[in-house]
């Protein structure tokens, strides 16, 4: 009985993550495959658009600060492999602790974040052309190797642009309180994240700082 329930916590966590992974790369597939750098399309008038960006660094458009641009991109796919990989770790421990399906289904929003733009930025330069700015240039697949950036240095596809909390400021003109634009994986990640922090926070400390696994 217990281990069928291990079972079906195991198969939740991959459901979460083969979904999360499938839009978030279609999603930056197609973007990149037929937008070209910098365009954007409205979908919910001023207030949602797909905007084409690609960001060098972090969530959110974040650099990492006093590094050259290949170097903080090796240094940040390196961080991000070793997270993945310690995160399926715990994430397989505590499935093994009898945790609850929607932390299963939390840390497993975070890891498929996490796992998605790592793909971008180890398989995308290898893969595609750049994208630039040209409203007549897009960018296409390219034979293994032909693309426009080494392995594990590419850059990392974001499109959600938000224009929710823009309000005229006294002295400053315009301002947006939410101006990076993102992707589904970062999206993933904040969800993942604050679900357990609003929920599971508890639970997800209890187990994780338990050194003695149930059976």
């Amino acid at each position: 009985m217990k281990q069928a329930l291990k079972n079906n916590k195991y198969l939740l966590a991959l459901a979460t993550i083969l979904i999360v992974l499938f839009l978030d790369q279609w999603l930056k597939v197609h973007v990149k495959t037929t937008m070209y750098y910098g365009q954007e399309i409205p979908v919910l008038g001023q207030w949602f658009s797909l905007s084409f960006v690609e960001n060098p660094g972090m969530a959110f458009g974040w650099e990492l600060p006093f590094l050259g641009k290949y170097t903080a991109k090796v240094v940040l796919s390196t961080f991000r492999i070793v997270a993945v990989v310690v995160i399926a770790i715990y994430l397989k421990g505590l499935i093994k602790k009898g945790i609850s399906n929607g932390l299963v289904i939390s840390i497993a929003l975070v890891f498929s974040g996490a796992l998605g733009n790592i793909l971008d930025s180890v398989f995308y330069g290898m893969l595609f052309t750049e994208s630039i700015h040209d409203m007549h240039t897009i960018s296409h697949l390219v034979p293994w190797g032909e693309g426009y950036a080494p392995f594990i240095t590419a850059d990392v596809v974001d499109m959600l642009s938000f224009d929710l909390f823009t309000v005229d400021l006294p002295f400053y003109g315009r301002f947006n309180f939410f101006a990076p634009v993102f992707n589904l994986a970062d999206f993933s990640i904040s969800l993942g994240v604050g679900l357990i922090l609003a929920f599971y926070r508890k639970s997800f400390q209890a187990n994780f700082f338990e050194k003695e696994q149930m059976a």
